[in-house]
This record gives C-alpha cells, sequence and structure tokens, in this order.
C-alpha cells in the first residue's frame, strides 16, 4: 500500500492547535513538531504513532534506529500530557551494542530537543526483558538466579553429548537402525566408524538443531512425538528429536542450567499469572521493537502480551496475536525481512514479521520506509536490480519444478520493496553522495592471487591522499577466507601504513579455552575416541595437519597412535597427524602440570594475542586448582569455564566503533557487517560454491541418505508452525531446508552490499578453492549467478583487466 493511506493528510494548523491545547508546557509541543519534521517520511509515520498496532518495513540505510529513536522520545514527551498516565515505554532490539547505541539516542532527543529529563523508557535485549520479568517474580517463574547457571547450548556442548550418549543408551534398537543406514555389510571397521559419525555428528547436530526450534516455539518433546506420528519415514527422525530433547531437558533440570530460551519460557510463566501479568502492563504504555524480522513466536508472543491492554488480559494469545482495527496491541514492530540473514542457524523467521505485516496492512497500519541516503546512487541500483533479480529466477525455478504457480509469496527470498534514494532537502548530511570512481566495479580475476593484487592496488588509490579521511571493510562469507586475506594483505598494509584489523582474529581468541580443553581432554585419555576426534578438530582448525576423514582415525585409536608391525603402512597426512598426537602425550609425561597450558598454546601455533589469552587463561585454572593440583582438577576447571562461557570477552559498547575507524581496512564476515557501513566495500571471491552454496550431506553420514536428519527435522517443525496441513515428508522437507539456506544466502548478499556508501568492489576469479580449509588447491569456480547478470546489467561498470595490466 502507498504510505498516503497510512494516516490521513495532516493539516499543520491543525496539528499545532491540537498540541498547544494539550501540552502543559507551551514550547513542548514546537519542540516535537521540529523533531518530526526533521525527518524522512516514513520515519514521520513512527513519531505520528499513538496508539494500536503498527508495522514499519525499513530498506538498508533508511535510518529506521534514528527514527525509532525520535518516535520513541516523542512517544515519551506526550507521557507529560495531563490525561496521561505516565507509565513507561519499553524499546527491544537485538544486540546490547544496539541497544546501547538506541539507548543513547532517545536520551540525546529527550535532553537536546526536547529538554526533558532523561527517563520513561527502558532498552532491552529480548532476553534481558524476559530475564528481568522472570527476576522480578522469581517465585512464578521457577528462575533462582543466584542458584542457576547460563550457558549458550552448542553441537559441541557437553551437555548435548551426554544427552546423545543417554539416548543410545535408551534406544539400542531406534540406534542400530541408524546405524545400519541403508546399506551395511557388517564390517567391523565401517561399523566403528558409523558409531563416530552417530556419536559425535549427527546425533549431536540433531539435537543441538531441534532443541533451539522446539524450544523458541514452546514445544515440549512430548508435543514433538505426536508430531512424529504423522511422519512415516524409516529413521522416525521427530521421534529421536523429542528422545534427545527429554535427555537434555531432564540433564539441564538436575544440574540447576538454564539456556537463553529458558529465560523467555520463565518470563511467559510469570504472565500466565492474572496479578503478575496486571502489574508488568500497568507499567508500560507501549513495545517498540527493532531488528523484527530476527524475533522467534515465543519472543513476539512475550512482546504482545506486555503491549497489550490491560482490559484484554485475560485473552487467549493467539487472539492478542491477530492485529485488527480494534486491536488492544500498542506495538511498533520495525525490521526489514529482506536482511533476514539468522534464520538457517537460530529459531529467527521473517516469515512472522511478514505476517504482521501482511495483517497491518489489512488495517492500514503499515508504513514503509524506502528512502534511503545511505549509498549513492548506482549502488542503490545494483542492489535493486539484485533483489528482483533473484526474485523472478527463483519463481522461475520453483514453477519449472514444481510444475504450479507458487501459492504464498512470504516464502520468496525477498519482500518486494525497493530502495529510494532521498528526495531533495533531506536532512541528512551528504545523503547519496558522489560515487567514488564508477561507484560499482566488477573484477573477474584468473584466481584469488590476482584478486588480493588487484584489491590491494584498489586500496592503496583509495587511501592514498588522506589514510584517515575515509573507511573501509572487506567482506568475507567465512572466516577461512577472512584469515587467509589477512595473511596476504599484512605486507601491503605495513608498506603504506594502512591500519588492518581482522575481526575474526579477535572472534577465533574467544575459542582458546575450547581448544585447550580438547587437547588435554585426549592427553588425559588418548583412547577415548571423542576426545582423540576433538583434538584431531582442533588441529585442523589451526591448519597443523592436512584435513582427512576423522571419523577413520578416531574410530581404532590404538591403531592410528601406535601402529603394529603387520598394519597397513599410513598415508603421509595419517603419519604427520599421529606424531603431532604422539608429542603430545609426551608433553603430559614430562612437563609439570602448570605448564601443559602454555606448551599446549605454542603447538597450536598460536599468535601474541592469542597466547596472552592463554596464558590468562592458564593463571585462571591454576588459581582454581591451588591445593588440588591434579589433571582431574584442571579439567575440572577448564569444563566449567567452556560451559558456563565465563571467559568470553564482553562486547564493549564502542565494538561497531572499532569495525569502521576512519583509516582503518577491516575484515569482517558478512553476517557481522550487519547494521555497519563503509565508505568502501569490497565483496570478493563470489563464488557459486559459497552463495547460494550448495545444500551438500558429508560423505562421512552419507550412509543415512542424500539428506542430513536436523535440516529435515527443522523443516518438518518449521512447517507445523507456519500450520501447513501436512507435515512434509523426507523428500519435501530436504527441498524446503535447500530453499530456506538459497534463500538466505542471496539476503546476507544483499546485505553485504549495502553497506557501502561512495564504492561496491565485486569480485569473482575464474578459479578459487573449492573449500577454504585448502587455499592453495585451486579449481575453475562458476560465479555466484548474480553476479554475470550484474555485469550483463551494469556493462560500464565491469572493470577491463587487460587494460589496466598494461597502464601497470
Amino acid at each position: 500500500m502507498s504510505d498516503s493511506k497510512f494516516t490521513a493528510p495532516v493539516v499543520q494548523e491543525l496539528l499545532d492547535s491540537e498540541l498547544s491545547e494539550r501540552s502543559p508546557i507551551p514550547s513542548l509541543q514546537e519542540k516535537i513538531l521540529a523533531i518530526r519534521n526533521s525527518l524522512r517520511p516514513g520515519q514521520q509515520q513512527m513519531a505520528d504513532w499513538q496508539s494500536g498496532p503498527l508495522a514499519i518495513s525499513a530498506v538498508p540505510g533508511a535510518g529506521k534506529s534514528t527514527g525509532m529513536a525520535a518516535a520513541a522520545a516523542i512517544a515519551i514527551a506526550r507521557q507529560y500530557e495531563p490525561s496521561s498516565s505516565r507509565r513507561q515505554l519499553v524499546v527491544v532490539t537485538f544486540t546490547r551494542s544496539a541497544a546501547a547505541n538506541i539507548k543513547a539516542k532517545i536520551r540525546k532527543f529527550l535532553r537536546d530537543d526536547l529538554s526533558l529529563p532523561q527517563t520513561g523508557f527502558f532498552v532491552y535485549t529480548l532476553h534481558g526483558l524476559a530475564l528481568n520479568i522472570a527476576n522480578r517474580h522469581s517465585d512464578l517463574s521457577g528462575l533462582q538466579l543466584e542458584n542457576v547457571i547460563l550457558i549458550t547450548p552448542t553441537q559441541s556442548h557437553r551437555f548435548i553429548r551426554t544427552a546423545v550418549e543417554q539416548w543410545i543408551v535408551n534406544n539400542p534398537d531406534v540406534y542400530l537402525r541408524l546405524l545400519e543406514g541403508h546399506q551395511f555389510d557388517g564390517e567391523e571397521t565401517e561399523r566403528l566408524r558409523r558409531q563416530s559419525v552417530l556419536r559425535t555428528e549427527v546425533l549431536p547436530e540433531l539435537a543441538n538443531t531441534v532443541i533451539h526450534e522446539a524450544k523458541s516455539s514452546g514445544i515440549s518433546p512430548e508435543l514433538l512425538r505426536q508430531w512424529s506420528k504423522q511422519t512415516t519415514d524409516e529413521y522416525a527422525i521427530l521421534s529421536v528429536a523429542a528422545g534427545l530433547y527429554e535427555q537434555y531437558q531432564n540433564l539441564m533440570r538436575s544440574r540447576d542450567f538454564i539456556d537463553y530460551d529458558d529465560m523467555i519460557l520463565a518470563a511467559l510463566r510469570v504472565l500466565e499469572n492474572d496479578s503478575a501479568r496486571h502489574i508488568e502492563q500497568n507499567q508500560i504504555f507501549a513495545v517498540f521493537e527493532d531488528e523484527a524480522q530476527d524475533s522467534s513466536p515465543l519472543q513476539t508472543q512475550l512482546l504482545e502480551i506486555l503491549a497489550s491492554n490491560r482490559e484484554y488480559e485475560g485473552m487467549n494469545t493467539d487472539a492478542i496475536h491477530r492485529v485488527s482495527t480494534h486491536s488492544p496491541l500498542n506495538l511498533v514492530r520495525v525490521g526489514d525481512p529482506n536482511q533476514a540473514i539468522n534464520s538457517t542457524f537460530t529459531p529467527a523467521d521473517p516469515i512472522y514479521f511478514r505476517q504482521f505485516c501482511e495483517e497491518c496492512d489489512r488495517i492500514e497500519r503499515l508504513a514503509t520506509m524506502d528512502r534511503a541516503g545511505r549509498s549513492t546512487r548506482i549502488i542503490i541500483e545494483a542492489a535493486n536490480f539484485a533483489l528482483k533479480w533473484i526474485n523472478n529466477q527463483w519463481l522461475a525455478t520453483t514453477k519449472t519444478n514444481n510444475k504450479q504457480q507458487i501459492p504464498d509469496n512470504r516464502q520468496v527470498p525477498f519482500r518486494l520493496q525497493t530502495i529510494r534514494p532521498v528526495e531533495a532537502g533531506d536532512p541528512q548530511a551528504n545523503a547519496n553522495p558522489a560515487p567514488v570512481g564508477r561507484g560499482l566495479e566488477l573484477y573477474t580475476p584468473r584466481d584469488i592471487h590476482h584478486t588480493v593484487e588487484l584489491l590491494s592496488q584498489r586500496v592503496i588509490e583509495l587511501f592514498g591522499e588522506d589514510p584517515t579521511k575515509n573507511s573501509a571493510a572487506i567482506l568475507v562469507r567465512e572466516n577461512r577466507q577472512g584469515r587467509w586475506l589477512a595473511e596476504a594483505l599484512t605486507p601491503m598494509c605495513k608498506e603504506h601504513k594502512i591500519t588492518l584489523y581482522d575481526v575474526g582474529e579477535r572472534d577465533r581468541r574467544s575459542h582458546v579455552p575450547q581448544e585447550i580443553l580438547a587437547l588435554l581432554q585426549f592427553c588425559d585419555r588418548p583412547h577415548s575416541p571423542d576426545y582423540l576426534k576433538a583434538a584431531l578438530e582442533a588441529l585442523v582448525q589451526r591448519q597443523l595437519i592436512p584435513t582427512q576423514d576423522l571419523n577413520a582415525l578416531a574410530s581404532l585409536p590404538e591403531e592410528f597412535l601406535y601402529p603394529g608391525p603387520l598394519a597397513a603402512p599410513q598415508p603421509e597426512t595419517v603419519q604427520k597427524a599421529a606424531r603431532l598426537c604422539r608429542n603430545l602425550l609426551r608433553a603430559r609425561l614430562e612437563l609439570p602440570l602448570y605448564q601443559l597450558i602454555s606448551f599446549l598454546a605454542l603447538t597450536l601455533n598460536y599468535d601474541q594475542a592469542e597466547l596472552a589469552t592463554a596464558d590468562k587463561l592458564a593463571e585462571r585454572v591454576n588459581q582454581q586448582i591451588a591445593g588440588n593440583s591434579s589433571m582431574g582438577g584442571m579439567l575440572s576447571a577448564l569444563s566449567e569455564i567452556v560451559s558456563s562461557e565465563r571467559f568470553e570477552p564482553v562486547e564493549t559498547e564502542d565494538s561497531e566503533e572499532r569495525y569502521t575507524r576512519r583509516g582503518q581496512l577491516t575484515i569482517i564476515t558478512m553476517h557481522k557487517a550487519k547494521g555497519l557501513d563503509w565508505d568502501y566495500v569490497f565483496l570478493p571471491f563470489l563464488h557459486e560454491n559459497l552463495i547460494p552454496g550448495r545444500f551438500w550431506v558429508p560423505p562421512q553420514s552419507q550412509f543415512l541418505g542424500d539428506f542430513t536428519l536436523s535440516e529435515v527435522a527443522r523443516a518438518q517443525i518449521r512447517a507445523t508452525l507456519h500450520e501447513e496441513s501436512v507435515i512434509p515428508d523426507v523428500g519435501q522437507a530436504w527441498e524446503v531446508a535447500k530453499n530456506l539456506k538459497t534463500s538466505e544466502e542471496y539476503r546476507l548478499l544483499y546485505v553485504a552490499m549495502t553497506r557501502a556508501k561512495l564504492l561496491l568492489w565485486m569480485s569473482a576469479a575464474q578459479k578459487a578453492p573449492f573449500t577454504w580449509s585448502k587455499p592453495d588447491n585451486l579449481q575453475e569456480q562458476a560465479p555466484c549467478p548474480v553476479f554475470p547478470a550484474l555485469k550483463r546489467q551494469f556493462p560500464e561498470c565491469v572493470m577491463n583487466l587487460a587494460a589496466m595490466s598494461k597502464q601497470v
């Protein structure tokens, strides 16, 4: 719908008159109008909100956080009117850094523009809000925070692994069926290999995926079992998942551990109580949600209950969710479904925000913030073209495959929403700036080394005159690409005095405790297949040994570590891994306990910062085991640090500043770049095998079939949550999973493209690694399908490499 349908045209004199009559402070209405008039049309619609539901669909660079902060400040100011109850506004966003950013902006509007106290509002992350509610009513939530430990379960978490082991013990017949797979000749070595794959990869991955999906949607193990009765697959995947989920829940309860989804569930338990719900709702006049496309069903339910009027408090949550003209929801949700890039590895699903937008559209409560001043026009045109081209290709491919029209356009990768340049007189300084060079530059280098040459040459040109004037970033799809690039670009940056900041390097330091623990557990129990495999994985990750079939090595630890005279000769790659593992065991025998962590850090070839992190870890562990210095004590202390995440560095409020400093070339992943922008953005290595990538089954687990259990389970759960009539079978679910991943990868590319302000540099080399764990193994690689389409659409932006080489 057009924005003009959202509100009736406001005559300025009538608005002035109304505000002057209602405002207790004569100048307050002028200050409110001054803020409102400084905003763009889409932002103004947010500022005009006074009650009811409102959806804001914002394009990248539209200024949604500034608009939300201004609207929040105006809503708080209106609470100073005599008829208002002076309740609080709750603002919710996705990350701590975003919460700090929007809180500072609201305070600035209140202090500098409205001359009001910097009160009347709270800013939370979703989990922070839930924890706050649960803590205030601990008798109802069941959470005694002084007695519980918060964890983030991952596939390698010991609770997940323990749940898997317990499920295997309790379900031997089902486990045997998985072990047999499609076919099995009973050979002992193959049986041991499959056991390793199931116990350390397939089942932990299934458990981790389903626990996140189910808990975030309020699905119990019992309900999951009921759903499994509607499926007919040979492995009973949802039934297996329900059993793993149940074991995990029992472990968590028995040890007084909680995860982030438990916080949301605890807050919802509080709000089931009429008295507690009345108390919470009575403190809040409205809820504003940022990044709404990243909400899960339970998070959305929590916000809707808090945002509903008290007279509706007895209604069920389904009724609350339905938006209508007389909706009880005082809820403003701001987001961009086209920037939803977390749904294939978190429970977030953009379909829920799309539904909210559709419901608000029906009652003319949808506004679109489609004017963006961040980027130069050619970058906007490229992003708009990519969005439409991808949607058209997706629809054409799906029609061909299904022989029919797709009935639900919510399943296409993008919501049809065009980024538009701002209008003349826009308040943003230097909106839609002039491009640097062509604004969009498209390169097809010979290989990844040629890519580095071209990228280096352009960086030197851009930073040449005044390195402190502009900001630049290289956005990569994988951390391994970033590590390789940082090494390749370091000499050039040193020579030209350009600061190179590899964001992934800091992230890798946060894995130091986990890697040290893996090696120490192996040193303590070298004959354990699980511990041997975990140690080998750490060594492969650090590129100390070649990538190889670790399950085959781990299934027979003694034969791998100390092969007898009759054993078959080991390949050189296996010999290298075995030698390194034997060196670790020798160090365990020869070194004192307190030196082990420092030795392992050196063995892992840590850099200076990682060594400092390891030293800090060693000091912490040695303090904890003082008086009980033993390998068991050390492992126990390390396990506690890793599982409770107490050693993780806390994000500071200036983290975004560190990523976007002027005079700095930042290497960062596309995921982490969301919400940030730079003058110059480089997107190298745009190849089809990464974007959109291929949903493939790892060779080691292909004995189960041409699908992965975890992705099938995820697709089946989401189909049920989306109220589809039938749970898809394995084949259909696998296709749905592939489409979900393809859509998300394309949205990730769209996010990456829209980070650039003055220049967007894109390349797809003719030769690149098939996997970046082996960057020297170059092969012919097809470009990301969008890249050739961009070259055809913008031929003037295709760089002539032959001419460039002659100039050099």
